[in-house]
C-alpha cells in the first residue's frame, strides 16, 4: 500500500504547505502520528488527544511508493486524501505538523521522517492506531525504541473485529473458514437477522447469485459517480506525475473520492443505481465495462473515509426497505463483514510468516505482460489493461483472470502478491497479502481457504465476452489454438497432484484428470512447459 504519516495546513480547496522544521524545539505532550490509510474523522486518536497539548503529525514518505512501483492513481489517492484530511484537521484547531512529499528536508523514508519529528517535539508519547501492514508497524516500534520515546498502539474501531476477537476465533481450530468467522460476526453483530435466524433461512445466496450475462451483454448501467479533481488533487496528480514518472498506470481518468462526503455519496450512488443486480451479476465480466454493478467502494472503505458499519448498514437498510433484493444485499454484506474481516484476522495471525510461505513450490517469474497488457490472450489484456489505465478491476477479474493464470503458472507468490498491492488503488497489505496468497494462490496450502481457484478457459468463457474474437480456444488444452488456460490447468493438477489429493474440494477435478490417457498427458506437459517458457522467463 502507498503507507505515509500526514496531516496537512492550508484550506481544504487550496494547497498544502509543506512543515517546516524548526530548530528550536517544542516540547509536546503526545505526537499524534496518522497513517495514510487512517483517515477517519471518527478516530479514537483524536477523540483522546488534546488540541492544546498534543500535535498531528503525517508525512508523505517517497518508499512508501517504491518499495512495490505504485500505480500512479494508488499514489495519488493517498495523498489527496491524506492533504484533504490534514487540512480538515487544520480547520479545526488541531495542531499540524505535515511533512509534504516535495520538501527540500524529506528524507524519503517514513521511519526517518518520524524520528526527525520526534526529535523536533520531543512527546511523552507516541500515540496512533494499530497500522495495516507489519513492515510500518515494526518500524513505528523500531523508532521508539531507539529514541526512547513511549509508544502507545490504539485499537482500530473501524472494524467489526479486532485482532484479539479473531485471535480468540481462531484458537483451537484445526481448520480456519470464512463460513464459519461469517455466521459468528453476522450473529454478534445483529447483521441481516430475523431474530435467532439468518434473514430468508439461508447464510449465503450463492444459488441465486452469480450469473453470466446473456450474449448481447449488460446493457445500459448507470455509470459510478465520478469526483473530478479539485485544487489539491490536481496539485497531487502534478507532483506524482513529476516525482514517479516511470511508476505504472495513468491519472487520465482519476475520479476516485477523496474526502468522507465523496465517500458517502459513491455509497449512496452504489446503493441506488447498482447495488439491486451486484448479487446477481457479481461473478460476470465484460469487454469495455470495468465496474458494471460492482461498487467501487473499497479504496475509500480501505483509507478508512468510508465506515464499514456505514456500508453495511446501508445496504441491508436497502434490503428492509425494498429497495435491493436479499441475495443482492447479502452479497454485498458477504464481501465486508465476511471476508474483509476474515482475511484482516488471517493476516494479522501469521505474519510475518505469511510473506513467505509457497505450499505448491511455485517458482515461475512473473510475465512481462502483467506491467503492459501486451497479450495475445484477450481475457488478461482486457483485464491488465483496465487495470493499468484506472488501477481498478473487479474481484472475479483479479482472481479468476490475473490471479488464476499466476496460479496456473506457477508464478512465485511473493512476485504476484508484490504486483497487486503496486498496481490496485485499494491495496493496503492486510487486505491484499492474504487474498492474494492465500484465496488466489493457494500458497498457505488451504490454511485460509478449502481449495485452490483452479480452472480452465472455459470458465472465463462461460462468465464473459473475453473469448469472442481471441485467437485461443477454450476447449482447447494443446496444438496452436489451445487456450493457455486450459493447457495450464492441466498441467497444474499434473503437477500438483500428490499435493491436492489431500485436498477434499479438489476430488472431483482430479477425477476428470484420470480420464487423461498418457499420450495426451505429455503433449499437455510438453505444451505447457513451453508456454511457462516463452511468458514466465
Amino acid at each position: 500500500m502507498f503507507l505515509m504519516v500526514s496531516e496537512a495546513q492550508g484550506g481544504i480547496s487550496g494547497t498544502i504547505p509543506a512543515a517546516r522544521a524548526s530548530s528550536k524545539a517544542v516540547p509536546t505532550r503526545d505526537l499524534c502520528v496518522i497513517l495514510g490509510d487512517q483517515l477517519s474523522r471518527r478516530s479514537p486518536l483524536l477523540d483522546q488527544a488534546s488540541r492544546d497539548e498534543d500535535v498531528v503529525w503525517m508525512a508523505e514518505a517517497a518508499e512508501e511508493s517504491t518499495h512495490v512501483p505504485s500505480h500512479k492513481a494508488r499514489i495519488a489517492l493517498f495523498l489527496s486524501a491524506m492533504r484533504h484530511h490534514a487540512a480538515w484537521l487544520k480547520q479545526r484547531g488541531w495542531r499540524v505538523d505535515y511533512r509534504r512529499l516535495d520538501d527540500p528536508a524529506n528524507r524519503g523514508s517514513l521511519g526517518e521522517e518520524l524520528r526527525d519529528a520526534i526529535r523536533r517535539h520531543r512527546p511523552r508519547r507516541v500515540v496512533l492506531l494499530e497500522a495495516g501492514e507489519w513492515r510500518v508497524e515494526r518500524r513505528i516500534e523500531s523508532v521508539c525504541r531507539e529514541e526512547s520515546v513511549e509508544l502507545v498502539w490504539l485499537d482500530d474501531p473501524h472494524f467489526f473485529a479486532s485482532r484479539q476477537d479473531f485471535r480468540q476465533h481462531a484458537r483451537g481450530r484445526k481448520q480456519l473458514r470464512m463460513e464459519f468467522f461469517y455466521r459468528e460476526m453476522r450473529r454478534r453483530h445483529g447483521v441481516l437477522m430475523e431474530g435467532r435466524d439468518p434473514a430468508g433461512g439461508k447464510w449465503n445466496f450463492d444459488a441465486e447469485n452469480r450469473e453470466p450475462f446473456s450474449r448481447t451483454g449488460p446493457g445500459l448501467i448507470p455509470p459510478p459517480i465520478a469526483f473530478p479533481p479539485d485544487a489539491i488533487t490536481q496539485e497531487v496528480i502534478q507532483l506524482v506525475e513529476q516525482a514517479f514518472p516511470n511508476n505504472p498506470g495513468s491519472l487520465r481518468h482519476f475520479d476516485w473520492p477523496v474526502t468522507p462526503e465523496q465517500a458517502a455519496d459513491a455509497l449512496g450512488d452504489f446503493i441506488e443505481h447498482r447495488l439491486p443486480f451486484f448479487g446477481r451479476f457479481q461473478d460476470a465480466m465484460w469487454t469495455g465495462e470495468p465496474v458494471l454493478y460492482h461498487s467501487r467502494l473499497s479504496a475509500a472503505m480501505n483509507l478508512k473515509l468510508l465506515e464499514a458499519r456505514g456500508a453495511v448498514s446501508a445496504a441491508e437498510d436497502a434490503w428492509r426497505n425494498g429497495a435491493a433484493p436479499l441475495p443482492a444485499v447479502e452479497g454485498f454484506i458477504r464481501q465486508i463483514l465476511g471476508w474483509r474481516e476474515y482475511v484482516r484476522g488471517v493476516y494479522w495471525l501469521w505474519m510475518p510468516a505469511y510473506l513467505g510461505w509457497n505450499e505448491l513450490d511455485a517458482r515461475a517469474g512473473l510475465p512481462g505482460f502483467y506491467w503492459t497488457g501486451e497479450t495475445e490472450m484477450r481475457c488478461l489484456r482486457e483485464a491488465v489493461g483496465q487495470t493499468l489505465e484506472y488501477g481498478y478491476a473487479h474481484h472475479i477479474q483479479r482472481l479468476m483472470v490475473t490471479g488464476l493464470f499466476a496460479l496456473l503458472a506457477g508464478v512465485e507468490p511473493r512476485q504476484i502478491h508484490e504486483w497487486y498491492l503496486a498496481i490496485y488503488v485499494d491495496a493496503v497489505e492486510w487486505v491484499e497479502l492474504p487474498n492474494v496468497l492465500g484465496m488466489s494462490q493457494f500458497a498457505d496450502g488451504g490454511r485460509m481457504a478449502s481449495k485452490p481457484y483452479a480452472a480452465s478457459g472455459k470458465y472465463i468463457s462461460r462468465m464473459s465476452n473475453y473469448c469472442r474474437g481471441c485467437r485461443y480456444d477454450p476447449a482447447q488444452s494443446v496444438g496452436e489454438n489451445a487456450c493457455p488456460f486450459t493447457t495450464l490447468y492441466w498441467d497444474f493438477l499434473m503437477r500438483n497432484e500428490e499435493k491436492l489429493r489431500r485436498v477434499p474440494r479438489m476430488e472431483m477435478q482430479l477425477r476428470n484428470l484420470v480420464r487423461i490417457s498418457q499420450p495426451d498427458r505429455r503433449a499437455i506437459r510438453q505444451q505447457a512447459e513451453r508456454l511457462i517458457r516463452e511468458v514466465c522467463s
